[in-house]
């Protein structure tokens, strides 16, 4: 085992090696992944500081030149944190200090390392909601097309997974983009509690530095900052939790369309097939086509809408102040995101693929689907409902049901009318207000 350095917290005293390798826990492996996000910060924070005094023009041209040349190695996947560094911090305060010197060693002024992390985890957390944003944007796009496609196939419809009344696979389909709209509006909300600036809130109490918080907000980005120096400590776990509440919502929708699907695959529905390399077989039974993906699909979302539990739990009764609790989150948190992008990575791949059986309608298990049509048709011809409801179910316990296998259905939503159009309307209106290219230009002005 490497020893840990002594931490940039430590003054003349060294730490006990079993003390300081359990503090650090995992630090080294998760920080790698805010590496981009502590050297953004880095960038933003140093201007400021040179503006206050607490830099030079000539150390911050040092400065700013060592950390893009650490945001290329980035990158380029050439930065790691050392052996025996504690985090990403001090990684990149290491690189500096041994390129230019003493001034390496100024730019934790002002800081601590509370409100450095929470920086760059909401930094990260920001970059990775848009992530999942395009991605949910791509998979709605691809649902509504395939509602789209298939608006005239008829399927069954359930409930108490009794057969029930006619559905379509269009209104399948544009049940779960439609639902997506939804998750959308947590994840914009999630995005708007990230994206407000916790730097310069130091250890939870300010800094005796006259810091420019509003010019590091602007550098960065960020939509507002959080201005009560306590409240924006505070916010550390909960923003994970808030963020982890909205993976959770998409989890669900996504969980949910993977339970159908392999229902729909089963031979005793037998209403969608996919293409053999797709699916797996069996060791023994070579007639097996089994539904892996969205078995695996639905076990990884179901294990992300637990998160938002584990992170209250973790959190739900810490005192005020910073507490090293919330280090532990990072382990699950942070690899959330790649979880539920490659479960809509491999639903989208899927239903590229999907073969939908046409005809499924027709077989007699079904004819008892259009008895609530049949009622409606002699309600319209003037005969009272309940004499209609009597009736319909009369013939069906005499064997004397005829069923008329189409489906009007023209109000808003329905079979013949499901306003994808509308619905496009909706998630178009949501994205637009997350205005993520505003950040992106701020960013990309910063490192030029």
């Amino acid at each position: 085992m490497t020893t840990p350095q002594s931490p940039i917290w430590a003054k003349d005293v060294q730490a006990n090696e079993k003390v300081a390798t359990f503090t650090v826990g995992r630090d080294a492996e998760f920080d790698t992944m805010l590496a981009r996000a502590d050297v953004l910060g880095n960038l933003a924070h140093t201007r400021m500081l040179e503006t206050i005094g607490l830099l030079e023009k000539s150390e911050l041209a040092e400065v700013q030149a060592g950390l893009k040349e650490i945001y290329k190695d980035i990158e380029k996947g050439n930065f790691c944190i050392e052996p025996g560094v504690e985090d990403v911090h001090s990684q990149v305060e290491l690189l500096l200090t041994r390129k230019y010197g003493n001034v390496g060693k100024k730019i934790h002024s002002g800081r601590s390392r509370n409100d450095q992390i929470l920086l760059d985890l909401k930094l990260f957390i920001r970059e990775q909601i848009v992530t999942v944003l395009h991605d949910v944007e791509s998979l709605f796009t691809q649902l509504q097309t395939l509602s789209e496609t298939h608006k005239k196939t008829l399927m069954p419809g359930y409930t108490h997974l009794q057969i029930a009344m006619p559905s379509s696979f269009g209104l399948w389909f544009g049940c779960y983009a439609e639902s997506l709209t939804d998750d959308l509006q947590l994840l914009l909300a999630a995005y708007k509690i990230v994206n407000q600036n916790p730097l310069g809130s130091a250890a939870g109490y300010g800094s005796s530095f006259p810091l420019n918080r509003t010019m590091t907000t602007e550098l960065l980005g960020f939509e507002n900052l959080n201005y009560n120096v306590m409240y924006a400590q505070m916010g550390r776990g909960k923003v994970e939790k808030v963020v982890s509440y909205a993976l959770a919502s998409i989890a669900s929708t996504l969980a949910k369309m993977a339970m159908e699907m392999c229902l729909f695959m089963n031979q005793n529905f037998g209403f969608v097939s996919f293409p053999e390399e797709l699916t797996t077989g069996s060791s023994i039974m070579p007639h097996k086509k089994n539904p892996d993906v969205f078995e695996l699909i639905r076990a990884k979302c179901n294990r992300l809408q637990a998160l938002p539990m584990e992170i209250t739990l973790i959190t739900t009764n810490l005192p005020f102040g910073y507490n090293r609790d919330l280090q532990i989150i990072k382990e699950h948190f942070l690899p959330a995101f790649a979880e539920l992008q490659s479960c809509i990575d491999l639903i989208m791949l899927m239903f590229a693929n999907i073969r939908i059986a046409p005809e499924i309608i027709n077989t007699p298990l079904y004819d008892y689907l259009f008895s609530v049509d049949e009622v409606n048709r002699l309600v319209q011809e003037g005969m009272p409902f309940r004499d209609a409801y009597k009736k319909v179910g009369r013939d069906i316990n005499e064997g004397n049901f005829k069923p008329i296998k189409t489906a009007e259905h023209t109000h808003e939503g329905s079979i013949g009318n499901l306003c994808n159009d509308k619905i496009a309307a909706k998630c178009k209106a949501i994205v637009a207000q997350f205005q993520w290219t505003k950040t992106e230009d701020k960013l990309k002005a910063l490192l030029k």
